[in-house]
């Protein structure tokens, strides 16, 4: 892991009502506090600064961008947070992987657990692995990298990049997963691009997108 210089960019604010924040997070920004002084700057904290009544709903991972949504109150937090569990939302991200991919969708359905040694890595284990599906499909594909579109049905820590990695394309710019070909890239090339959801108040559906920026 390189050392934690996150960016300084303002808060892209997507969406706000008095339930809901949704914000475009910035690649190399942790989600939540990391272990140590080091780590302490981070989204929600950022958030609550301007927003103190701000909750977490979920997370990205530090080096991924895209949306982000915030809960405003305990009862948005609860609802949203039902929805997330029950897998009610609906979540795509973009990609680009390295090399070029024969076919043109499918699924990956195998199994996640933390690589303990090695943390936080995540690897695929048949025997102790949690269920973990992402469907995929190719938006462009050329001889050295393919964009895919990402779907994830559940939510693992590092599901993407793992499956991803398990088809034989690492997303590039990943240092974690990625081989020194693919590790070139200025950053980890994976966006949450869109993030359907419930309003906390009334359940209307909403669609939110943050563009992708690569």
């Amino acid at each position: 892991m390189t050392a934690y210089n996150p960016p300084m960019d303002p808060l892209d604010v997507i969406h706000l009502d008095h339930e809901l924040l949704l914000v475009n997070k910035p690649s190399g920004l942790l989600s939540v506090p990391g272990r140590g002084p080091l780590l302490a700057d981070c989204l929600i904290s950022r958030i609550q600064a301007d927003y103190p009544t701000a909750l977490l709903v979920h997370r990205l991972d530090r080096d991924t961008s895209g949306v982000m949504v915030f809960a405003l109150s305990p009862h948005a937090q609860r609802h949203l947070g039902l929805q997330f569990e029950k897998r009610q939302t609906q979540k795509t991200y973009v990609a680009r992987v390295w090399g070029q991919m024969v076919e043109q969708s499918g699924t990956v359905d195998l199994p996640i657990i933390v690589d303990w040694p090695n943390r936080p890595r995540q690897m695929i284990c048949h025997e102790t692995g949690r269920a973990a599906q992402t469907d995929w499909q190719v938006i462009k594909s050329g001889p050295q990298e393919t964009r895919v579109k990402l779907s994830p049905k559940t939510g693992r820590s590092h599901q993407l990049r793992v499956h991803m990695l398990a088809l034989g394309h690492p997303i590039l710019g990943d240092p974690f997963y990625g081989t020194p070909e693919s590790q070139a890239a200025p950053r980890l090339m994976l966006h949450s691009h869109r993030l359907r959801l419930r309003h906390p108040d009334g359940g209307e559906m909403m669609d939110f997108r943050a563009k992708i920026p690569f």
